[in-house]
């Protein structure tokens, strides 16, 4: 679902934090599209895997759905950062970061920090611009 402002559209994923907090799951503005901090959230059930790989996943569908509603894809990416509270955790999930990045190559930042929920592991956010990649 996507709000519309003088010279930007907010895409909304369902998330009950997106209204609690007051923010969207993405904002494009002409050909930059912003995604949020994501989690491993299922935003249709509300619920989170215990496995940190898991979690990535979910991230990344997540991240993929808002990009394809903004007409983007993770082929556009050109910068993502990777939250996690434990350090130990982000190495597991390297093989689903190089399956969605592997060919992309986006520039990466990975930063230890505290979530806002503690059963979250990993928060990924993105930044992309329309037509920079090759839509897979």
């Amino acid at each position: 679902m996507t709000e519309q402002h003088v010279g930007r559209v907010a895409i909304l994923s369902g998330s009950t934090f997106e209204e609690q907090i007051g923010y969207a799951r993405a904002v494009v503005d002409g050909d930059w599209v912003h995604v949020s901090g994501t989690t491993g959230f299922d935003y249709a059930t509300m619920t989170i895997s215990e496995d940190v790989v898991e979690q990535a996943e979910q991230c990344l569908r997540n991240v993929g759905a808002a990009l394809a509603e903004a007409g983007a894809s993770f082929a556009d990416v050109v910068r993502v950062r990777y939250l996690l509270p434990e350090r130990e955790d982000f190495e597991p999930c390297w093989p689903v970061l190089r399956r969605y990045f592997g060919e992309v190559r986006p520039a990466a930042t990975m930063m230890m920090c505290g979530l806002a929920d503690p059963r979250m592991k990993i928060e990924i956010e993105v930044y992309a611009r329309r037509g920079s990649g090759s839509h897979v």
